[in-house]
């Protein structure tokens, strides 16, 4: 725990409150981690542009891995350290499967999002949580036709998005997916979302392949996380923190649990390893 160089941080659910904001305990505890010599590495499934601004502001931010895992960032260059997309036939077959369904589906393409206009302009329908509807619609683009984008794109989207506000049918697709389509690996971390990169790609994967770059082992990393996409992250790391909130499933695959992300639990853990 006294040799750790590099944090990587969830943030929704994590390092950002409930109301998607970095409270002044998580900014203090942040800031004295990357004045020790710790690289403080978001890992999110937001892309870069996504993430709020106070994060990407922050001036010791070096490194980002964003959608997932599906890109890993150096911020400070503009150069993609690694990347890993969906194939356009993948994404075209998956949307002919989902556009039977009554879901909002978009995705995320050269560091920017897209839906189409019918469904993006009907995206309350899909998504009840004002935050999660607010990020959508700041987000996405609306184009016109969402399959012709994806078939003409020069371009492979980097991650899918369904979003369902029916709790049962979102539970069915996740298995449904990851069963018809081997190819992709299918996950969540909103309560009305499903999340799909490609197979190779996880936020586990993306923090060790960083840290390799770096020249830092594996148990001087620690990450935090709460939902199910944080589970590879937590399980690479040296040591792995679930929030107090987390999914039950995060906390079982933890090293420990921390106070929840409205109690500064992030701020608990790193201010105990700098002492």
């Amino acid at each position: 725990m006294t040799d750790i160089k590099i944090i990587a941080l969830d943030l929704d659910g994590t390092l950002l409150d409930s109301d998607k904001k970095l409270s002044r305990a998580n900014y203090d505890a942040l800031k004295a981690a990357a004045e020790a010599g710790i690289e403080i590495v978001p890992a999110t499934g937001r892309l870069y542009r996504g993430m709020p601004a106070v994060i990407r502001e922050l001036p010791y931010i070096r490194y980002a891995i964003t959608i997932n895992g599906a890109q890993v960032l150096d911020v400070q260059s503009g150069e993609t350290i690694c990347a890993c997309e969906i194939s356009n036939k993948d994404a075209l077959d998956l949307c002919a499967y989902l556009s039977a369904l009554p879901v909002l589906y978009d995705c995320y393409w050269d560091g920017k999002a897209f839906a189409g206009r019918k469904l993006y302009e009907n995206a309350d329908k899909y998504i009840s949580d004002y935050h999660s509807l607010k990020m959508m619609k700041d987000l996405r683009r609306p184009v016109e036709d969402f399959e012709s984008f994806l078939s003409e794109g020069s371009k492979a989207p980097q991650k899918m998005q369904v979003f369902t506000k029916d709790q049962t049918l979102r539970s069915e697709l996740m298995t449904a997916i990851a069963e018809r389509f081997p190819q992709f690996a299918v996950t969540t971390s909103l309560p009305e979302n499903i999340e799909i990169n490609n197979a190779e790609v996880d936020k586990g994967k993306a923090l060790l392949d960083l840290a390799e770059r770096l020249g830092v082992g594996r148990q001087q990393t620690m990450a935090f996380g709460d939902g199910l996409n944080d589970i590879t992250l937590l399980k690479a790391a040296g040591t792995g923190v679930a929030m107090g909130n987390a999914h039950p499933e995060v906390k079982k695959i933890a090293d420990r649990v921390t106070a929840d992300c409205d109690h500064d639990g992030v701020a608990l853990v790193i201010n105990g390893l700098l002492i």
